[in-house]
């Protein structure tokens, strides 16, 4: 490598700018789109990572089969079940948690959502488990029968109700009035920050039947057990106590470690498919810039021989073709994360707005650094072939080449 042999290449590329132009733009839009991917993908799994680490992963969940989370009677919990799970051993602290759809009006405007019904003694615990604290306002607490606590997007306008919603606020729910005492912070997708949180006796009051059936459990185990033979104990030693057979329960247990899994799968697969498509925009870059420099070779023949002749050996033309490509490849990688960034940060912002500010991508050294690195090695890989055939030309030949 020398510095005449990297000028000679970047004169070469300027004399062929629009096949060079051409070259950039199809490995620019495939890094992009892997730059793109990537922070969405490293963003998800970071808030992911936040979250394990505020709530802690020692929580684990029972919730029935049914579809009770939005109003089905057949399938529940007890306080019979909360009790006997609240004795268990390993077992630190539970909160039966009631849950159904419901219908939330302001000012004539009607919309719907999900009604939590919780303990307010149990909302440190409640707090922890979810990794949320209060916005604004207070909690819940004894004896507020006509008080309710909403989900952060009550707070936006046009975001739920045209106006934005404040503490001392009334709101019809199911045709009864109750006064907001306070707000969750964000938590960043629509289903949670729209829910409405009531004491226990208030819910009662609007679903008569719903007493004393609960539609998933919470509860947290001590420190520094095996999570997954704990909730496969405590899965059967509850099927026992409920004269159920293995198979047929109603309920399931499910540990945060467990969740955290199942959603860190789906995140693979679907940040695998993406990542497949944007490999085959690589793919079509390579062959456009593997493309580019046979044809360079074909019309750099006398060139390549005038070299020869004067002393060029066969690996400063190596050299020379090499690095044509990999600048190519390099110098797209290096739009490609600009206009990546660019893709990025319009998404996040219009994912944020949709009320989805979980999908907030992040953008580390290493995923910058990578994908420039990324397109060098494409293009370099890209042009070794038309390299070894330029290199490997005769001096004679090429010099009488048409």
């Amino acid at each position: 490598m020398n510095k005449d042999e990297i000028i000679l290449s970047i004169e070469n590329l300027k004399d062929r700018r629009l096949r060079s132009f051409l070259s950039i733009l199809s490995i620019l839009i495939g890094i992009a789109a892997i730059f793109a991917i990537a922070s969405f993908g490293l963003g998800l799994t970071n808030y992911v990572d936040s979250l394990a680490e505020e709530a802690g992963t020692d929580k684990f969940y029972i919730q029935t089969k049914g579809t009770g989370l939005i109003g089905d009677e057949t399938f529940y919990l007890t306080e019979d079940d909360i009790d006997f799970v609240s004795k268990e051993n390993e077992v630190r602290e539970v909160a039966g948690m009631y849950a159904k759809a419901g219908e939330i009006e302001y000012k004539d405007q009607k919309k719907y959502s999900l009604v939590i019904g919780l303990d307010p003694e149990k909302k440190e615990f409640i707090d922890e488990v979810f990794a949320l604290d209060v916005e604004r306002g207070r909690h819940l607490k004894e004896g507020d029968l006509r008080k309710v606590f909403l989900g952060y997007n009550y707070l936006l306008e046009n975001k739920i109700f045209k106006e934005s919603l404040k503490v001392g606020d009334k709101v019809t729910i199911n045709s009864l009035e109750f006064e907001i005492v306070g707000f969750y912070e964000e938590v960043g997708n629509p289903q949670d920050d729209s829910q409405m949180y009531l004491i226990p006796e208030a819910f009662e009051s609007l679903y008569p039947k719903s007493e004393g059936r609960y539609a998933f459990v919470m509860g947290s185990a001590e420190k520094g057990i095996n999570m997954d033979s704990f909730a496969d104990n405590l899965e059967d030693d509850l099927r026992k106590f409920k004269g159920q057979e293995e198979g047929k329960e109603d309920f399931f247990v499910l540990t945060f470690e467990d969740a955290l899994e199942t959603f860190g799968s789906i995140l693979t697969i679907i940040n695998g498919s993406l990542l497949l498509i944007a490999l085959i925009s690589i793919f079509v870059a390579t062959v456009n810039i593997m493309n580019t420099m046979y044809t360079a070779v074909i019309e750099r023949t006398k060139e390549i021989g005038v070299m020869k002749a004067v002393g060029a050996k066969n690996n400063d033309i190596l050299f020379i073709f090499v690095f044509e490509s990999g600048f190519l490849g390099m110098f797209g990688g290096i739009l490609g994360v600009g206009l990546g960034y660019l893709i990025s940060s319009a998404g996040g912002q219009i994912a944020a707005s949709a009320g989805y500010a979980l999908l907030a991508p992040i953008f580390p050294w290493y995923l910058t650094l990578g994908c420039i690195m990324f397109g060098f090695l494409v293009g370099a890989g890209a042009g070794i072939l038309p390299a070894r055939q330029a290199s490997g030309l005769a001096p004679v030949d090429a010099l009488r080449y048409e």
